[in-house]
């Protein structure tokens, strides 16, 4: 996490480069306590885009095969992220996730698990569900609004927390809270397009 700092300073750099960058919202980031950031996930550019204009470090999942890689991996790890095997249920990676955000940190999370080709909205995993509801974090849902061409505008829009409390105490089911997370996505979408 020690690069974190310069990393955001970088990521600015290189984004504000390549694109208009336009931020909503910041203020909707609890200033303390966990927090799990989930956003649509459009390219590449997004896990940075995420973090890179908020004080609060923000930690990712990263496929496991990343961390492989020379220079790649002992950089994902300085940068705070921490691998997850795709394709199951990593008990492992889920509870570094679950630690993260009990121990008042923020976890940045794509629930629909994959990029998506068209830019639209796809449908979100259960596992965002699942950190909502086994966590006592906020719940913040976030836009990325592209599409990333140069000196084109992206905007990344963060919405309002979203109170889970009574969500847990009714237990909703994972797959539910998911859903309604991606709806509050798709509305902040719609809204600030």
């Amino acid at each position: 996490m020690n690069l974190y700092p310069f990393g955001q300073f970088v990521c600015r750099c290189v984004l504000k480069t390549f694109y208009k960058i336009e931020v909503k919202g910041k203020e909707n980031i609890p200033e303390q306590d966990g927090v799990l950031l989930c956003a649509n996930h459009i390219s590449n550019f997004d896990p940075p885009l995420l973090g890179a204009f908020i004080k609060r470090p923000v930690r990712y999942m990263a496929k496991k095969e990343l961390f492989d890689l020379f220079l790649v991996g002992p950089l994902l790890r300085n940068l705070g992220a921490f691998p997850v095997k795709r394709g199951g249920g990593d008990k492992q990676s889920l509870r570094t996730a679950l630690e993260i955000l009990k121990t008042g940190d923020i976890v940045g999370l794509f629930p629909e698990g994959t990029r998506s080709k068209t830019g639209e909205i796809g449908k979100g995993l259960a596992g965002a569900g699942f950190f909502a509801v086994k966590s006592s974090a906020f719940v913040v849902p976030c836009a990325i609004i592209g599409p990333y061409k140069f000196r084109n505008k992206v905007t990344l829009v963060y919405g309002e927390p979203i109170e889970m409390t009574k969500y847990r105490e009714e237990r909703v089911s994972s797959q539910e809270i998911t859903e309604m997370i991606m709806k509050e996505i798709q509305v902040l979408k719609e809204k600030h397009r």
